[in-house]
């Protein structure tokens, strides 16, 4: 590999930039490998030396898992990786048995509201009130002064937000809630948490892709709908599973070649120009997995150059490989970390 001048450090004052904020929100389409980017991010920071936490919603579990974490989806706390990182799965109901402990003068008081099957009911047909209590609780991981009695503040919270539609809904939350209540500790704690979210000082979204073209086309739709509904321009766009180029013009060419020689479908050249060599027979599913997969390969690079294109050089583009593996695990996730960093 050749050292390209300024590019390394290039590459690191961006993700010192990032890790500079207090809340990476790290969203994308489903199955383009946005907890697995989340993951590699989390271990970047802490090996930064950064206190970080790694938060999943909705009682998930899937970040805990990649991490090598045990767990049933029922723990909602604070749980030690290692090396700085930490992670939990916030619980909305567990989220809002903390608030009312916060915000009523008795915990008795607390306890008993939230243990009454009406308020729960209540709480539950509420639209909207989950999302603004998993953010808050999201929120409230980076405050120094924290309302878990005895809990430190972190220096990173790295959020794996749910899928497209969901996470815009997350964001959106504290605005809603802030302007329907107009008053009160709703109200007041609302308008904190967006104005957290809507600092591009304090708050970073990353956005997750794959090279293909829904992911894509979903990409832009929501970094249009971040910046009209949020006014957030993305701080980065993270192309996942991009495969390497392996073969050149020429190489493809003669694959082409090849595989019109032999009658193979698929090859680019004219068949009839091409005398039949009974001695390619032999490497037809060679040249085919070779054809395919360097198709693959310029169908993602064009869709690459079209992300670009579209984001006009006002959002970086920061790609990582696609790694071939039975079980996608935590080393595989630090190799990610390793490639970001």
């Amino acid at each position: 590999m050749v050292a390209v001048p300024g590019r390394w450090d290039t590459v690191l004052s961006q993700m010192d930039d990032l890790f500079a904020k207090e809340l990476l929100v790290v969203m994308g389409k489903g199955g383009v490998g946005k907890t697995t980017v989340a993951a590699a991010l989390g271990i970047a920071a802490a090996e930064r030396g950064l206190r970080t936490i790694l938060a999943e919603v909705g009682a998930r579990q899937d970040a805990a898992r990649s991490l090598g974490l045990d767990g049933d989806g029922t723990d909602s706390r604070e749980t030690v990786v290692g090396g700085g990182l930490h992670h939990i799965s916030i619980d909305p109901e567990r989220a809002m048995q903390e608030y009312l402990v916060d915000q009523l003068p008795l915990r008795a008081l607390a306890d008993a509201l939230a243990a009454s099957r009406l308020f729960t009911y209540l709480a539950a047909a509420t639209p909207g009130l989950r999302e603004l209590l998993t953010v808050g609780k999201v929120w409230e991981l980076a405050q120094p002064e924290r309302r878990t009695p005895g809990a430190e503040p972190y220096d990173l919270v790295i959020l794996d937000a749910p899928a497209t539609g969901h996470g815009l809904a997350l964001l959106q939350a504290p605005r809603t809630f802030a302007a329907t209540a107009r008053v009160g500790p709703i109200a007041r704690q609302g308008d904190k948490i967006d104005a957290t979210l809507r600092d591009p000082g304090r708050t970073a979204v990353i956005l997750v892709t794959t090279p293909e073209e829904t992911p894509v086309s979903e990409t832009l739709v929501l970094r249009a709908a971040l910046r009209e509904q949020l006014g957030h321009e993305p701080d980065a766009v993270i192309v996942n599973s991009l495969l390497p180029e392996r073969l050149n013009g020429a190489e493809m060419r003669a694959v082409d070649v090849a595989l019109a020689a032999i009658g193979a479908s698929g090859g680019a050249a004219d068949a009839a120009n091409v005398v039949a060599d009974p001695s390619h027979r032999h490497r037809r599913p060679a040249l085919l997995a070779a054809h395919a997969r360097e198709t693959r390969v310029h169908k993602q690079r064009a869709q690459l150059r079209r992300l670009r294109r579209a984001l006009d050089g006002d959002v970086r583009v920061i790609t990582l490989p696609l790694l071939i593996t039975a079980n996608l695990g935590s080393a595989e996730i630090a190799e990610l970390s390793r490639r970001l960093r």
